[in-house]
């Protein structure tokens, strides 16, 4: 029978984002696809220095040596690299020891089709247009930023920091702040405080990492591998809606901030997350230098 990643939590990362390839990428725009062939054929069996995903992808990976004979997390490398030109990539998974066994090399075509056939819920890349079609086929995504110094430190659990807006729910109530300011949303979510928000491209990962979680619980609620924040600009009276909304999809996220306009890159500072997304560039901005952070792009509406 063929094997099945329906119950598994299943990253796709592409290749740049978990190895750092912008000296091969430089060589790839500014002198063409054949002398980046040569490039990497030439130097195959030279390991790759890690990328900005590498701390995360390595940390879900430790989740299926935590229960005998049971994976919680499959990765799939996503390169728009041939075979060809591949080696390298798969002698540094080897070098680095990474459980990665399976990989979509797709020789320059869009990645976005192959990802429901395996199942990701989560997609991280470099390249601004496979994450804008990823977020535009209801597939969880994100822009990485460049690595911070401190993206390798050690640390005792998974961290994942999340915004609410556009992220983990869905855009509609961002859209009304965008589009007719801060009275016309507050009055929005007053008017729908006990209606559950929509469901964001980030939905389906949280509920994944809350089922994860619940395979671990402890007494005291702090011994868990995975541990989450939800950082959100929102405040009172807006506050409401998100707490009722979590109730709803029996969800619990462990730490959680109602900023209400204030800067989030010294709270992310301070909990150190493997991973910060959120849809608005200046908030990525101010958390890239701090955190690794990765930018979801809005969904691009039908026409």
């Amino acid at each position: 029978m063929p094997v099945s990643l329906d119950n598994l939590l299943v990253v796709g990362i592409s290749s740049r984002a978990l190895f750092d390839l912008e000296a091969e990428e430089a060589i790839f725009r500014n002198q063409g696809l054949d002398a980046y062939r040569k490039h990497q054929i030439e130097n195959e069996n030279e390991i790759l220095k890690l990328g900005a995903g590498f701390a995360l992808v390595r940390a879900l990976l430790k989740l299926n040596a935590l229960v005998h004979n049971r994976r919680f997390v499959e990765v799939v490398i996503m390169s728009r690299n041939s075979s060809e030109t591949s080696m390298r990539i798969f002698n540094s998974i080897k070098h680095y020891d990474l459980d990665i066994t399976r990989a979509v090399l797709s020789g320059g075509a869009p990645l976005a089709p192959y990802l429901r056939a395996f199942n990701v819920s989560l997609f991280l890349s470099l390249h601004e247009d496979d994450v804008q079609a990823s977020i535009d086929s209801g597939v969880a995504a994100a822009l990485l930023y460049q690595k911070p110094e401190n993206a390798f430190e050690e640390l005792d659990q998974i961290r994942i920091a999340f915004d609410g807006d556009a992220v983990i729910f869905s855009d509609e109530s961002e859209r009304i702040y965008q589009e007719q300011g801060i009275e016309a949303f507050e009055h929005h979510e007053r008017e729908n405080a006990t209606r559950p928000l929509p469901e964001g491209p980030f939905a389906r990962l949280l509920k994944a990492l809350s089922y994860i979680q619940n395979n671990f619980k402890s007494a005291d609620g702090r011994s868990s591998p995975i541990r989450t924040a939800l950082v959100t600009a929102r405040s009172s009276p807006a506050h409401e809606r998100v707490i009722r909304t979590l109730r709803a999809w029996d969800v619990a996220i462990d730490e959680t901030f109602f900023m209400g306009g204030v800067a989030k890159s010294d709270v992310l500072a301070a909990f150190k997350p493997h991973i910060f997304f959120d849809d608005q560039p200046g908030h990525c901005d101010r958390a890239a230098p701090l955190v690794q952070t990765g930018r979801v792009p809005l969904r691009n509406l039908p026409l």
